[in-house]
Protein backbone atom coordinates (compact mmCIF):
# COMPACT_ATOMS: atom_id res chain seq x y z
CA UNK A 1 0.00 0.00 0.00
CA UNK A 2 2.76 2.46 0.97
CA UNK A 3 4.74 1.63 -2.15
CA UNK A 4 1.67 2.33 -4.30
CA UNK A 5 1.08 5.67 -2.55
CA UNK A 6 4.69 6.72 -3.09
CA UNK A 7 4.42 5.74 -6.75
CA UNK A 8 1.30 7.89 -7.13
CA UNK A 9 2.99 10.87 -5.46
CA UNK A 10 6.02 10.48 -7.72
CA UNK A 11 3.79 10.25 -10.83
CA UNK A 12 1.85 13.33 -9.74
CA UNK A 13 5.06 15.29 -9.26
CA UNK A 14 6.28 14.30 -12.73
CA UNK A 15 2.99 15.28 -14.37
CA UNK A 16 2.61 18.62 -12.58
CA UNK A 17 6.25 19.63 -12.23
CA UNK A 18 5.69 20.14 -8.52
CA UNK A 19 7.89 18.16 -6.22
CA UNK A 20 6.27 16.96 -3.00
CA UNK A 21 8.93 18.87 -1.02
CA UNK A 22 8.38 22.18 -2.82
CA UNK A 23 4.61 21.89 -2.57
CA UNK A 24 4.86 21.97 1.23
CA UNK A 25 7.54 24.66 1.44
CA UNK A 26 6.12 28.11 2.19
CA UNK A 27 7.40 30.82 -0.09
CA UNK A 28 8.82 34.12 1.15
CA UNK A 29 6.78 36.10 -1.39
CA UNK A 30 3.13 35.09 -1.74
CA UNK A 31 2.62 34.90 -5.48
CA UNK A 32 -1.18 34.69 -5.15
CA UNK A 33 -1.62 37.62 -2.76
CA UNK A 34 -3.57 40.74 -3.66
CA UNK A 35 -0.62 43.02 -2.95
CA UNK A 36 -2.64 46.25 -2.97
CA UNK A 37 -5.11 44.81 -0.45
CA UNK A 38 -2.25 43.62 1.78
CA UNK A 39 -0.60 47.06 1.69
CA UNK A 40 -3.95 48.76 2.39
CA UNK A 41 -4.50 46.52 5.43
CA UNK A 42 -0.98 47.25 6.67
CA UNK A 43 -1.60 51.01 6.30
CA UNK A 44 -4.85 50.71 8.27
CA UNK A 45 -3.08 48.69 10.98
CA UNK A 46 -0.25 51.24 11.06
CA UNK A 47 -2.72 54.03 11.82
CA UNK A 48 -3.96 52.07 14.84
CA UNK A 49 -0.49 51.13 16.15
CA UNK A 50 1.50 54.27 15.35
CA UNK A 51 3.97 52.31 13.23
CA UNK A 52 5.26 52.77 9.73
CA UNK A 53 4.78 50.30 6.89
CA UNK A 54 7.83 48.65 5.40
CA UNK A 55 7.14 47.24 1.94
CA UNK A 56 9.71 44.78 0.62
CA UNK A 57 9.52 44.08 -3.11
CA UNK A 58 11.05 40.79 -4.19
CA UNK A 59 10.55 37.39 -5.77
CA UNK A 60 10.96 33.75 -4.82
CA UNK A 61 13.51 33.10 -7.60
CA UNK A 62 15.80 35.88 -6.29
CA UNK A 63 18.54 34.60 -3.98
CA UNK A 64 19.13 38.08 -2.52
CA UNK A 65 15.40 38.40 -1.80
CA UNK A 66 15.36 35.06 0.00
CA UNK A 67 18.49 35.97 1.94
CA UNK A 68 16.96 39.30 2.98
CA UNK A 69 13.82 37.48 4.09
CA UNK A 70 15.95 35.11 6.16
CA UNK A 71 17.91 38.04 7.64
CA UNK A 72 14.71 39.82 8.62
CA UNK A 73 14.05 37.08 11.16
CA UNK A 74 16.14 36.20 14.19
CA UNK A 75 18.10 39.19 15.47
CA UNK A 76 16.34 41.63 13.14
CA UNK A 77 12.78 40.57 13.85
CA UNK A 78 12.33 42.51 17.13
CA UNK A 79 13.63 45.74 15.56
CA UNK A 80 11.35 45.39 12.57
CA UNK A 81 8.31 44.38 14.61
CA UNK A 82 8.74 47.27 17.05
CA UNK A 83 8.90 49.92 14.32
CA UNK A 84 7.19 48.57 11.23
CA UNK A 85 4.37 46.56 9.83
CA UNK A 86 6.23 44.63 7.17
CA UNK A 87 4.64 43.60 3.88
CA UNK A 88 6.34 41.54 1.19
CA UNK A 89 5.22 42.09 -2.40
CA UNK A 90 6.00 39.61 -5.16
CA UNK A 91 7.26 41.23 -8.37
CA UNK A 92 7.60 37.96 -10.28
CA UNK A 93 9.93 38.49 -13.24
CA UNK A 94 9.36 42.26 -12.83
CA UNK A 95 5.92 41.67 -14.38
CA UNK A 96 3.76 41.42 -11.24
CA UNK A 97 2.33 44.23 -9.11
CA UNK A 98 3.82 46.83 -11.46
CA UNK A 99 1.15 49.39 -10.49
CA UNK A 100 2.29 49.21 -6.87
CA UNK A 101 5.96 49.40 -7.85
CA UNK A 102 5.21 52.46 -10.00
CA UNK A 103 3.10 54.06 -7.26
CA UNK A 104 6.18 54.15 -5.04
CA UNK A 105 8.54 55.51 -7.70
CA UNK A 106 9.86 52.22 -9.11
CA UNK A 107 12.24 51.23 -6.29
CA UNK A 108 12.99 47.99 -8.15
CA UNK A 109 14.61 49.76 -11.11
CA UNK A 110 18.14 48.91 -9.95
CA UNK A 111 17.33 45.50 -8.55
CA UNK A 112 15.50 43.52 -5.94
CA UNK A 113 14.93 43.21 -3.13
CA UNK A 114 13.81 46.79 -2.75
CA UNK A 115 12.32 48.53 0.27
CA UNK A 116 9.83 51.36 0.67
CA UNK A 117 9.01 52.94 4.02
CA UNK A 118 5.56 54.50 4.30
CA UNK A 119 3.72 56.66 6.79
CA UNK A 120 0.27 55.33 7.68
CA UNK A 121 -1.19 57.91 5.23
CA UNK A 122 0.74 56.17 2.38
CA UNK A 123 3.34 58.94 2.10
CA UNK A 124 6.74 57.62 1.03
CA UNK A 125 9.45 58.36 3.60
CA UNK A 126 12.15 56.27 1.96
CA UNK A 127 12.62 54.14 -1.14
CA UNK A 128 15.72 52.12 -1.98
CA UNK A 129 16.04 53.40 -5.53
CA UNK A 130 19.76 52.69 -5.80
CA UNK A 131 19.63 48.92 -5.37
CA UNK A 132 20.76 49.21 -1.74
CA UNK A 133 19.44 45.76 -0.85
CA UNK A 134 20.14 44.00 -4.14
CA UNK A 135 23.28 42.45 -2.65
CA UNK A 136 21.58 41.13 0.49
CA UNK A 137 23.53 37.86 0.23
CA UNK A 138 26.71 39.81 0.96
CA UNK A 139 25.27 42.10 3.63
CA UNK A 140 25.18 39.58 6.49
CA UNK A 141 22.50 39.59 9.15
CA UNK A 142 24.33 42.44 10.94
CA UNK A 143 24.47 44.46 7.70
CA UNK A 144 20.73 44.06 7.20
CA UNK A 145 20.17 45.03 10.84
CA UNK A 146 22.33 48.15 10.40
CA UNK A 147 20.46 49.12 7.23
CA UNK A 148 17.04 48.98 8.89
CA UNK A 149 18.36 50.52 12.12
CA UNK A 150 19.62 53.50 10.13
CA UNK A 151 16.29 53.92 8.38
CA UNK A 152 14.56 53.72 11.75
CA UNK A 153 16.77 56.50 13.14
CA UNK A 154 16.27 58.75 10.12
CA UNK A 155 12.48 58.42 9.89
CA UNK A 156 11.09 58.41 13.41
Amino acid sequence: MMKKLLSLIFAFSLLTGISPASAATPQAYDEAADAQAVVNKALADAKKTDKKVLVIFGANWCKDCLELDKSMHGKNEPLLASKFITVKVNVGQFDKNKELVDLYGNPTKKGIPAAVLLRPDNTVLYASKGGELSNARKMSEQGVYDFFDEITALYR
